[in-house]
């Protein structure tokens, strides 16, 4: 099935390019929003997003890289059956084995943070060895929620039994069950509060393996970014995300997501124009990386 026959596309974000087969990454709105638990309208976000970015300039001082010289490609959003869960993450499924099968880096645009399981599941089946990098609020290892085992609060509880706990990190953690911080602490590498350093120093571990990123807006401080469904205070600043972003650049990225903004409640702006930033900062760094390992 080609791309194309699973997205509809709409307004492109800041200096896309129309041109998919020279692209080395692609944006893929993702617009889930069933299992959230508190606010709904994440599935508003990725449109929000690429509107926002008008607002920006394609050059990023920080990395000295302009999104002109960046080859990627705006596939739109992908067309989800509403109200099919199943159906929904089969979907973005096949969407980004497309987009890795033909080599190049999916970027997707949440919607609610579930849609990074189905997106691991693809990448596990290419590169064996994947490792998880997850910058949240939420630890989301939930075993379930409300007796449902497919939640955005068990995302990395699912995502943990695809590629080994041991290779998932979590960083920025400041929220959840007594249970989920036990599991945390016992399963994977668990970085409670600390963003930038603990990443710095856990380097080591998997710069030589492939790396998928999720990064949950709430992660940041809802003080700089209220519009998401589960805002939790005592998070990190915007300066301590795009430093860590910045840090993508030495790794060997194959796939990313940023998820969970909800632009219903981000009635000033503020938390979509970060998000269109943290795009334009991740796909200046992660196409400048090196070349996806193999496995």
């Amino acid at each position: 099935m080609k791309l194309s026959d699973l997205c509809k596309r709409n307004r492109s974000f800041l200096e896309a390019r129309d041109d998919y087969d020279n692209a080395r990454a692609v944006l893929l709105g993702a617009p889930l929003d069933i299992t959230s638990s508190w606010r709904m309208g994440s599935r508003e976000a990725p449109q929000a997003v690429r509107d926002a970015s008008e607002g920006l300039e394609e050059y990023s001082p920080r990395l000295d890289r302009s999104l002109s010289d960046c080859a990627f490609y705006d596939a739109g959003d992908l067309l989800l059956p509403l109200g099919n869960l199943s159906g929904s993450l089969n979907r973005i499924g096949q969407a980004i084995r497309v987009i890795a099968g033909d080599g190049k880096v999916p970027f997707m645009l949440g919607g609610e943070h579930l849609v990074t399981l189905p997106a691991v599941q693809a990448m596990a089946e290419l590169f064996p060895s994947l490792v998880v990098l997850q910058f949240d609020a939420h630890a989301d290892l939930r075993d379930d929620y409300l007796g449902e085992g497919l939640s955005h609060a068990t995302a990395l509880r699912r995502i943990c039994e695809v590629v080994g706990g041991r290779s998932v990190y979590q960083f920025g953690i400041r929220s959840g069950t007594k249970d989920e911080f036990q599991y945390g602490h016992s399963h994977t590498n668990f970085f409670p509060f600390d963003v930038a350093g603990s990443l710095r120093s856990c380097l080591p571990g998997f710069v030589e393996r492939p790396v998928y990123v999720t990064v949950d807006i709430d992660v940041v401080d809802p003080a700089f970014a209220p519009g998401t469904g589960t805002p939790e205070p005592d998070g990190i600043q915007p300066s301590e995300i795009f430093e860590s972003l910045a840090i993508l650049k030495e790794l060997q990225v194959v796939g990313c997501d940023i998820v969970e903004l909800a632009p219903p409640y981000d009635t000033s702006g503020i938390t979509t124009m970060l998000v269109a930033k943290m795009v334009r900062e991740s796909l200046l760094a992660l196409t400048r990386a090196a070349s996806p390992v193999g496995s």
